[in-house]
């Protein structure tokens, strides 16, 4: 006793300030002692969950059954931190501290909901558990612990699958921005480096006895190279390479990944590997190499499949792109057969041609034109101008058959009518139920002349811009090709001197609509007028003057395919080259 004052001691012997100066408490203010079993009696001392009761200086006043299971050397007296995890403790010091207390009675009326009484989360042994606290009359603070591992686990899993799922959809989103095979592959690699592993590699199929592959390493720079390499060595390549199941990572021998399938920047030793498929469109469209430095835990079977599903849309968008590839090569193959040729002077004769498919997005249509030289000087050229009924693809697809057909038939070019029979027949037994206009021309060089015999088969008539301006129609008409059994044509025969102009079209000329009310026909007198403007000059400059007009009147509304062809008896002319065997060319 000091002056009215006595030290309390705790159970332990020890005193209320742990490691400080010994805590004087006014004995006169103090409630009489009475038993620490209070507790006992209430809701949580039966509880299934661990209770546990400390005071505000932190000693264990009373512990549940299951608490006691929980932390058995946690006994009344106890000093708390000495006997639960550290978490726990640290929470106490923050809720149940003198401070805290005195703050309480200075007027606190909601200390449990307080900011120093929140619940605390931590682990306890291999378990998560979440404390919760509340302040009871005395002062004590009950420490509430709810098991959450299953809850924490199932959050962690639903929080991992949307972090997933979003990055799959990101993923599908940038593979499926490119239809370029290379971009594909850059993208896979370096996705699956950031996301997936430390290293990744992209094997596409071989090509040529080389390998195409795709680096990317921990700096995020993506590596194109082809290699000539045995995939042999690294188990499971060549299976995935076919499409196989991929084997499981334990049973590839990080220390058997070849050099060639490391990327230069991946320094550190292979620690695990992955080797899996990138199925797809009935072909694999190759392989996913991922690497993990030793540094790091091994592949878990989550993770693998996880990659196979990444590894799917990653097969599926280079499947895409190699599809799109060959058939754009095919495209292209084909394109040049069906994309009208450049034309040019011939045994002393200009010829010009110029077309404009009717879609912005059409290379190739159904309107066409040919120019078959003769053999030598004095033999006829034959030029060929059509229009398939229809356009796009379909009509594509006749215009190709009808101009293989023609060419077959040039060495009959001197009877229009016998061709353009033997033409309508091949029509009339094939498939297509399409029919085709015709325009055709036997051309040669008589002196300072030009002779044409001009035939039509139901296609517009030629117009003659003479020297003077006169424009002219050629008599000529015939029925269409491809539509009746029997048909019939008349044949011109027409002259032109030096500087005057043939002009062979099709009828998206003339039936182009536009202009100021943007429904009108550009029409044949707008085209005579435009032509009576050419007298004289070249073929090149006759064609772009007429269809840069044309094309003009329709401006960006929807017109057919338009295409002309002009023969040009030039004002001088000289051999440029001729022998024996190839064509003779005259340019003016």
């Amino acid at each position: 006793m000091v002056a009215g004052r006595q030290l309390f001691p705790s159970s332990e012997g020890r005193l209320w300030a742990r490691g400080h100066a010994p805590l004087l408490v006014d004995t006169s203010q103090q409630p009489p002692a009475g038993p620490r079993g209070i507790h006992s009696g209430t809701t949580w001392g039966a509880a299934p969950y661990p209770v546990l009761v400390a005071d505000p200086f932190g000693d264990v006043v009373e512990v549940n059954e299951a608490a006691a299971t929980l932390f058995p050397t946690a006994v009344p007296g106890a000093w708390l931190r000495r006997v639960v995890p550290e978490w726990i403790a640290d929470a106490h010091a923050r809720t149940g501290s003198p401070a805290a207390k005195t703050g309480d009675a200075a007027g606190s009326t909601a200390s449990s909901a307080s900011p120093s009484a929140c619940p605390a989360h931590g682990p306890v042994g291999d378990r998560t558990f979440e404390a919760r606290p509340t302040r009871t009359d005395d002062g004590d603070v009950v420490w509430w612990l709810v098991d959450d591992t299953d809850r924490r686990l199932a959050e962690d899993a639903l929080a991992s699958e949307r972090t997933r799922t979003a990055f799959l959809a990101d993923a599908s989103s940038a593979l499926l921005s490119s239809l370029d095979v290379e971009r594909c592959m850059e993208v896979t690699a370096r996705l699956a480096a950031e996301h997936l592993a430390d290293a990744a590699v992209v094997v596409a199929p071989p090509r040529g006895g080389k390998v195409p592959l795709a680096h990317c390493g921990p700096d995020g720079d993506v590596v194109h190279r082809q290699v000539r390499a045995d995939l042999e060595q690294l188990p499971g390549l060549t299976d995935a390479l076919r499409g196989f199941p991929p084997v499981p990572s334990p049973w590839i021998d990080p220390a058997a990944v070849p050099r060639w399938a490391v990327p230069d920047r991946f320094t550190d030793p292979v620690g695990s590997a992955v080797v899996t498929p990138l199925p797809g469109h009935g072909v694999p469209a190759g392989a996913l190499v991922l690497l993990r430095s030793g540094r790091r835990p091994a592949f878990t079977a989550s993770e693998e499949t996880f990659a196979r599903l990444f590894a799917s849309r990653a097969g599926a968008a280079m499947s895409a792109a190699r599809m799109y590839a060959e058939q754009a090569a095919i495209t292209t193959a084909l394109m040049r057969e069906l994309l009208p040729p450049r034309l040019h002077g011939v045994h002393g004769v200009e010829f010009a041609g110029k077309y404009l498919p009717s879609g912005q997005a059409d290379r190739v249509g159904g309107d066409f034109y040919d120019v078959h030289p003769g053999t030598d000087e004095g033999q006829e050229s034959l030029v060929v101008l059509g229009d398939v009924c229809g356009k796009g693809l379909d009509a594509a697809v006749l215009t190709g058959k009808v101009r293989n057909t023609v060419q077959a038939l040039v060495p009959l070019a001197g009877d229009h009518q016998r061709l353009l029979g033997l033409l309508n027949g091949a029509l009339m037994n094939s498939h297509h139920t399409r029919f085709v206009t015709l325009a055709l021309a036997s051309v040669v060089r008589s002196g300072a002349t030009v002779r044409l015999r001009v035939t039509s088969a139901g296609h517009p008539a030629p117009l003659i811009v003479r020297a003077d301006g006169r424009v002219e129609t050629v008599e000529t008409r015939g029925t269409l090709v491809g539509a009746f059994w029997d048909i019939g044509s008349t044949t011109a025969q027409v002259e032109l001197a030096p500087g005057e102009t043939c002009l062979f079209f099709t009828d998206g000329i003339t039936e182009g609509r536009g202009g100021p009310s943007g429904d009108e026909l550009f029409g044949v007198r707008r085209l005579e007028s435009a032509l009576a403007r050419c007298a004289g000059l070249p073929a090149e400059a006759v064609v772009e003057h007429v269809q840069m007009l044309a094309a003009q009147w329709v401006g960006r509304g929807a017109h057919d395919d338009m295409a002309t062809v002009a023969v040009t008896a030039p004002h001088h002319a000289h051999l440029s080259a001729v022998n024996g065997r190839s064509r003779g060319r005259y340019t003016a």
